[in-house]
């Protein structure tokens, strides 16, 4: 048995090598922080801390560590191990990641992406449910290809067997409890924006799936309405998952697919959800109610920026529209 071993500078980060089922143990064994990333996870913590994820001014791209360095985070990282990877679209692949017992997440979470000899911290947001995690032990990530380095290392490098460590952070997530008034939902989406309000949206969907199971007095759930906006179908990721819930509840969600550069015919199936242009006020309007909707934004901070201003003018409080804007 391995003993637990910690890595804490000034307590504030536990390194998670305890004795697992299978391959999670060697994965612990064999894991370590490069020191550059341990370097520079030292600073963001103990450092200067006036950073927030609202500030987009700064010319030169601030890397996960910077930009999320006001958000929470657990204490924990964990090994975890790669045992799937499917090409979700040309330019976005979907790691399938079986993790450590005791890790956990809510709905619309990210993690830190520690890869060993990489310097670069990853940051990529869950596109799985917490149901998934609890039935199967396992979350999903879908990474949109780019140079840097822990998106580069995932579409050149990484293999089913890859050992990494995660650990969850974030103010952006859903998790209603049983005596929260109900809302409704309305989810909006720029590109790989969508990952966490599929978290959500599956979420959403486990828990009518428990309500119809059980009966129960749980958490009344209201509608949801998804707004997804991207390049051509092809960059629609997950859409034929959002259209099967789409068609499963009826009465609690619906979806509107949005593309901007679409040359080629569009799939019949998909011809029904489809929309070519932006999002506009006009949908928006048709989903906002002050009283009940509770809105979650994700994608490019041109778009979040829009949106948001336009949610604000149609009378939805500022309290009621939260947002992640990471690029």
């Amino acid at each position: 048995m391995l003993v637990p071993c910690a890595y804490e500078p000034m307590g504030h980060l536990i390194l998670v090598a305890m004795s697992v089922p299978c391959f999670l143990s060697s994965a612990a064994r064999s894991f370590s922080l490069p020191c550059p990333a341990a370097g520079l996870l030292r600073c963001r913590l103990l450092g200067h801390r006036s950073v927030t994820r609202r500030n987009m001014s700064s010319k030169r791209q601030m890397d996960h560590l910077e930009r999320t360095a006001n958000n929470s985070r657990q204490n924990a990282l964990y090994p975890a191990q790669v045992c799937g990877i499917i090409n979700e679209s040309e330019t976005v692949k979907r790691l399938r990641i079986a993790v450590h017992p005791d890790f956990s997440f809510k709905a619309g979470q990210w993690v830190d992406f520690f890869i060993p000899g990489v310097e670069k911290v990853g940051g990529f947001s869950m596109c799985s449910s917490p149901g998934l995690l609890q039935r199967e032990g396992v979350v999903e990530l879908a990474v949109k290809y780019t140079k840097h380095p822990p998106a580069y290392w995932i579409h050149t490098m990484c293999t089913v067997g890859s050992r990494v460590a995660m650990r969850v952070g974030g103010d952006f997530f859903f998790d209603p409890s049983p005596s929260d008034p109900s809302v409704d939902l309305l989810l909006v989406a720029g590109g790989v924006g969508i990952n966490p309000l599929y978290s959500i949206l599956l979420h959403t969907t486990d828990l009518l799936h428990l309500k119809q199971a059980s009966g129960s007095r749980d958490y009344n759930i209201g509608s949801a309405h998804l707004c997804y906006s991207a390049k051509n179908t092809q960059e629609l990721l997950f859409k034929s998952s959002i259209i099967e819930a789409c068609r499963e509840f009826p009465d609690k969600f619906s979806c509107d697919f949005h593309v901007t550069q679409q040359s080629t015919d569009v799939d019949p199936h998909l011809q029904p959800f489809l929309n070519r242009g932006r999002i506009t006020e006009e949908e928006l309007r048709a989903h906002v109610d002050p009283q009940r909707t509770l809105c979650y934004l994700c994608g490019p901070p041109p778009m979040i920026e829009a949106v948001s201003k336009t949610l604000t003018d149609l009378g939805l409080s500022k309290d009621r529209i939260l947002f992640e804007k990471w690029w």
